[in-house]
């Protein structure tokens, strides 16, 4: 049972940072607490891509339910071979994290962008427009936009790269937990608690 104890650990911890993602991504919708830049579509464009609610939330909550699942997941034998319901069980969790794995890349990649790029303020010109870091002196609305972008921007970057990490671990553990099945064997119990003892 060791591969599905594994599994287990890392379905619950996607599923709390496929939740922080989703209040992340909202936040940025928000500046300041404000609605009427989103209502007047003042935002940058990458905060609009959906990259924290979609991308590493609910993308990365199937794989979180699929794991989670696994643990108490009866499967029945297969080809005459008690275990082979568990093995085939976990080894299909292999797909449920390539799913994990695109929802948490396309996180990384939407939150790179975002920091690269900047956020969309209103300067003395009289208008909206994506700066560079030498136009940030010159917002003036929203207030710390340049401060909320680039913490709630750096913070899905890192849970998007967290999640990442942890689907590439469970195509590990999936694969070897197919291949070697759910026997209590030294060598699949040492790499699960190495695992657990790790990352979680």
């Amino acid at each position: 049972m060791c591969f599905g104890r594994c599994a287990r650990c890392v379905g619950y911890k996607l599923l709390i940072l496929a939740l922080l993602c989703i209040v992340a991504n909202t936040l940025l919708y928000f500046p300041n607490g404000e609605t009427r830049f989103a209502s007047e579509h003042h935002l940058s464009k990458y905060v609009e891509c959906l990259h924290g609610i979609l991308g590493g939330g609910f993308l990365v909550l199937i794989p979180a339910a699929v794991f989670i699942g696994l643990h108490s997941d009866d499967g029945c034998g297969c080809f005459g071979r008690e275990g082979c319901g568990k093995s085939c069980a976990v080894l299909t969790s292999v797909l449920a994290a390539f799913v994990g794995i695109l929802g948490s890349g396309y996180c990384i990649i939407i939150s790179a962008l975002g920091l690269s790029q900047g956020p969309y303020f209103f300067c003395s010109g009289g208008c909206y427009l994506f700066p560079m870091y030498t136009w940030w002196s010159a917002c003036q609305e929203p207030q710390n936009i340049v401060q909320w972008n680039v913490t709630l921007f750096s913070i899905l970057l890192v849970l998007g790269g967290i999640e990442f990490i942890l689907c590439f671990i469970q195509i590990i553990n999936g694969i070897l937990g197919g291949l070697c099945g759910f026997s209590n064997s030294l060598y699949s119990c040492f790499y699960s608690r190495v695992v657990i003892r790790i990352f979680m």
